[in-house]
């Protein structure tokens, strides 16, 4: 069969779908990628997929949105595909319509996220959530398999009659790449002239604010105030694509005041590396689908700080492989980020049994069985 993988930008083609096209690719079916043009596809070109570009934006331009819709209805047209498998919310939705007026014979979708759970105040931000939800039941309208990353997320989708028949896949990684390994810790931080006394924080995530950075930087500030024998390594950069404020001057601010206390890695292809020399993953997000860096700290045998807010709090078990703490409350986070410093052996444990339940849940071998037999027995 013919299948095209749409999703948004380069960055989530390369970190999220690039797994299942391999599996698909292996089963010997022809798999086309299709995102808006970016760096990252020449590493998935090299490894001899087509990738088709489209100038999505994520945003709800009007003008911006039409030509992207265009875009992908003429690659359907010519490429006339068996199954067109959509990802991320505004992508999604265009490829849903564009596949359903070419008729496509099997439209698919994997939800990462609801728009409309966003957190927000104001008129501005209720209008966008309303439209959000109004796209997402159109096209879910024309969509014959319907899959979500999360558990919620598949319960809003039936309660909200986004989708009568949704399925969870989950999300996964590789548990043999993302594991602990003391003598890669120890190499690490013998090269950062780390000691192995020091508490290491560690997020993986965007630049953007909706990630918690402004509540991380407040209470890792407070910590580092009290005790100099803890880092705070930020890997990530911020897309062009992303919207909101740049946080550049906040992190200058830190690390003014801080110094080698924040690292800033940008973005980076040893993750896996960096999470066997961390101590404790943090991601205090204000919004997300089931984030893949807490899957990848899981099973690299750290306790997880995050916010009790749908896909971690499917993850992380309260107080047994980590802590959950309100989203924006930087005094909560404060607190929780100061317990696993004053309790290193509590946190080792935690940490182990998040790599097991990471183990029972969250390997990327699971997920995918998931994913394909979804899309291949419909």
């Amino acid at each position: 069969m013919k299948i095209l993988e749409v999703t948004n930008v380069d960055f989530s083609l390369y970190q999220f779908l690039l797994p299942l096209m391999r599996s698909l690719k292996e089963q010997k079916h022809e798999v086309i990628g299709v995102c808006a043009e970016g760096e990252l596809l020449n590493k998935v070109r090299l490894e001899g997929f087509e990738i088709r570009t489209v100038p999505f934006v994520r945003s709800y331009a009007p003008v911006g949105q039409i030509k992207a819709l265009w875009a992908i209805y003429k690659i359907i047209k010519q490429e006339k595909p068996d199954i067109v498998h959509a990802h991320m919310p505004i992508s999604g939705f265009l490829t849903r319509i564009a596949a359903f007026v070419c008729r496509t014979p099997v439209i698919a979708y994997t939800c990462h996220g609801y728009l409309f759970n966003q957190a927000g105040q104001g008129v501005k931000s209720w209008v966008r959530r309303g439209l959000s939800f109004i796209l997402e039941w159109i096209a879910g309208k024309v969509t014959n398999l319907y899959m979500t990353v999360s558990r919620e997320e598949a319960q809003d989708a039936k309660r909200l009659k986004i989708h009568s028949q949704p399925v969870y896949i989950g999300n996964g990684r590789d548990p043999l790449k993302f594991a602990p390994d003391l003598e890669v810790r120890a190499q690490i931080r013998k090269d950062l002239s780390i000691n192995d006394d020091k508490t290491v924080f560690l997020i993986v995530s965007r630049l953007v604010r909706h990630k918690g950075y402004p509540e991380l930087l407040a209470a890792f500030m407070a910590i580092a105030a009290q005790d100099k024998n803890v880092e705070l390594w930020i890997v990530g950069e911020r897309l062009s694509s992303d919207h909101g404020h740049a946080l550049d001057r906040a992190f200058d601010q830190v690390k003014e005041k801080l110094g080698d206390q924040l690292r800033m890695w940008g973005y980076r292809e040893d993750v896996d590396q960096l999470m066997k020399a961390a101590d404790i993953f943090v991601l205090p997000s204000h919004f997300e689908g089931l984030p893949m860096s807490i899957v990848e700290a899981m099973l690299s045998g750290m306790p997880v700080i995050s916010t009790n807010i749908r896909g971690p709090r499917e993850q992380v078990e309260h107080q047994k492989t980590g802590l959950l703490v309100s989203a924006g409350s930087v005094r909560e986070l404060t607190k929780a980020m100061a317990w696993m410093v004053g309790y290193p052996e509590k946190r080792k444990e935690m940490g182990q049994l998040g790599r097991q339940r990471g183990l029972e849940n969250f390997t990327e071998q699971a997920q995918l069985n998931k994913a394909m037999k979804t899309l291949l027995t419909h």
